[in-house]
């Protein structure tokens, strides 16, 4: 809608949007959206996808709920909602109109972008800080707070330059440019003095400075430094309130050990992917997207060291999967002619289920939106081009395709969503043909990240899955037929990995409770969604008691944060990560863990298979 002066004036008012200037102001005008919720009408609710929209209160309040007790109270002026568009996770809190409340809406795209200045991001940056209720039980709330309580020390990232105060300005630019580092430390004896990028550029270009002028002539003295322990979180508030964005660090005993710089510590960029995405989605090349993607693995070894639980891990690593494919169909579908048909990218697997990790391969399909006997030579060849070439994309951003062909370069994987809900029901009807089960556990762990969204598609097709008994007795053998590795838990050498002694945490870990999980899910009518969610609507439904739920998603986390600290530690060595452990390398702790997790999900299977042979 076009802008309108009193909403711009009214958002003039409140932080961040005072800070804007016009032209931001203008493009949030013109695409703001007026929404009036009726008192205790939700908002949105806790645990759900991403919010799309930023939301400002106008007029009202709106109650921030946690598991049904109210944490907090907004009033007019205050946003909400950003903290989960900016992570890209599902949303901590249920906000709840507190009475009549009027809102403005912006969409994710251009409010991310407006967030993505310096001023905005500083004080989204402080309002995630602050210990503010309605933050509280958000992911991506904990998983910065988690690591922002992290010393300082853990977020260095180069060897300090340092040079002495003659040192001319031409040779301290060169080494500051041969290390790629954005500032340098001046060692004045008994204090410190920075040079930084941007008094090179103010100072020495902008006042025509000689290049042969000592380095003290530009350098900042004495320099504020903070010692190695102390948290990040203090250290970015000091940075916030001193308007720098770099501080030496010192040791206990004085020894310089490095620079820490505002971005380093600012939570969107360290503990959720809003950075990232942003990069994403600014390349214009196929070349400036896989330079983009080479920050993805570094962004999880942060996460992880910065104490981010797997599981969220998983998730932050699987919605940069989808900015960067989504981000791969865009420059495909621009270098080619206009689409025949609209059409749908797919993710399907893990990342459908926003659990993927560095290890993981990507599976893919598309449909496309038409007829039945829609399948003409061009409309073929046009979509395998595009899968073609937005997989060849993903494989240079370091996603490896599906070993066994499960992705949209395989023309079985390419065809119209007429096609895919008739196999679909097909299976419903027939679970006995060819390859069912494993199609059926592919086609509903499905889920749209590019294109058309709004209709319906696949796996929803397999939500009326419990009204076929047949299936899902099938399924449920299928899961079973994958146990864990009875020989490691009775203290044997396995060859589960394709070697005495090894394990593959995917296969005998994981791929046993996220099968059981899917057919538990199915039951009670849930398709794609992740191991936790269906696994928690299935203990609602009664396909698992409460306890078995519970054991199981226990299990799954701690396998899952195993395959993490593996992976991680192979990412540090510089080693292509995978799934395969060695047991002796296991500390004596974790085998004795993994040996009681396998313990409790053969259990677990061995109850469900008892149900089923009861009820035949």
């Amino acid at each position: 809608m076009a802008a309108i002066p009193d909403i711009l004036e009214f958002l003039q008012r409140y932080p961040p949007f005072a800070d804007l200037d016009l032209a931001a102001l203008e493009l949030l005008g013109d695409v703001v959206e007026v929404e009036y919720h009726r008192a205790g009408q939700i908002i949105f609710s806790e645990g759900v996808e991403p919010v799309e929209f930023l939301r400002v209160i106008r007029s009202g309040s709106v109650e921030v709920v946690n598991d049904g007790q109210v944490l907090d109270l907004m009033d007019v002026g205050e946003m909400f909602g950003h903290a989960s568009m900016l992570s890209g996770l599902p949303t901590g809190f249920e906000a709840r109109a507190a009475e009549d409340t009027l809102t403005y809406r912006f969409p994710a795209a251009t409010a991310s972008q407006i967030l993505a200045g310096p001023r905005a991001l500083r004080y989204v940056t402080r309002l995630i800080l602050q210990d503010r209720h309605h933050l509280r039980s958000g992911p991506s709330r904990e998983a910065t707070r988690d690591y922002l309580r992290q010393p300082v020390r853990d977020v260095i990232r180069n060897t300090p330059i340092i040079c002495i105060p003659s040192t001319p300005i031409r040779e301290a630019a060169q080494l500051m440019t041969a290390n790629g580092a954005s500032a340098l430390i001046v060692d004045l004896g008994s204090s410190l003095g920075i040079v930084t990028d941007s008094d090179l550029r103010s100072r020495v270009v902008a006042e025509g400075l000689s290049g042969d002028a000592p380095v003290s002539s530009v350098m900042t003295a004495p320099a504020f430094t903070v010692t190695d322990e102390r948290p990040g979180s203090e250290v970015l508030l000091d940075m916030l309130d001193r308007g720098v964005k770099h501080f030496p660090v010192t040791s206990a005993t004085g020894r310089v050990l490095g620079i820490v710089e505002d971005h380093d510590l600012i939570a969107i960029e360290t503990t959720s992917s809003f950075h990232l995405r942003h990069a994403i989605a600014g390349a214009i090349t196929v070349d400036e997207l896989v330079e983009a993607a080479t920050k993805l693995r570094p962004t999880v070894i942060s996460l992880h060291r910065g104490g981010m639980t797997a599981l969220d891990v998983m998730s932050v690593f699987s919605v940069v999967a989808d900015a960067l494919t989504r981000r791969a169909l865009d420059l495909a579908v621009a270098e080619m002619r206009d689409a025949p048909r609209r059409f749908t990218w797919l993710a399907l697997g893990s990342q459908a289920r926003r659990e993927a990790m560095p290890s993981s391969d990507f599976d893919s399909a598309i449909a496309w939106f038409g007829r039945d006997d829609d399948d003409e030579p061009s409309v073929r060849t046009y979509f395998d081009e595009v899968a073609a070439a937005a997989t060849d994309t993903l494989t240079r951003c370091g996603f490896r395709p599906d070993e066994h062909r499960v992705n949209a370069s395989d023309p079985l994987f390419v065809r119209s969503l007429s096609s895919w809900t008739q196999e679909a029901h097909s299976f419903l009807d027939d679970p006995t043909q060819k390859k069912a089960l494993v199609l059926v556990s592919v086609l509903v762990d499905s889920r749209p990240v590019w294109g058309i969204e709004s209709e319906p598609l696949i796996a929803e097709t397999f939500r009326v899955a419990r009204s076929y008994p047949q299936l899902l007795r099938l399924l449920a053998q299928f899961a079973l037929s994958h146990k864990p590795p009875v020989g490691f838990i009775r203290g044997h050498a396995i060859d589960v990995a394709g070697g005495r002694s090894r394990l593959d945490l995917k296969r005998g870990a994981v791929v046993p409770i996220t099968d059981l999980a899917r057919w538990a899910g199915m039951t009670a009518g849930v398709t794609c969604a992740s191991t936790s969610a269906r696994l928690n609507a299935a203990s609602d439904y009664g396909t698992l008691t409460t306890s078995d739920a519970l054991t199981l998603r226990d299990a799954f986390e701690l396998t899952s944060q195993l395959r993490l600290d593996h992976q991680v530690a192979q990412l540090v060595a510089g080693v292509e990560p995978n799934d395969v452990v060695e047991l002796g390398e296991l500390s004596p702790l974790q085998r004795n863990y993994l040996k009681e997790t396998f313990r409790a999900v053969v259990s677990v299977q061995r109850r469900v298979s008892n149900d089923l042979s009861w009820n035949p």
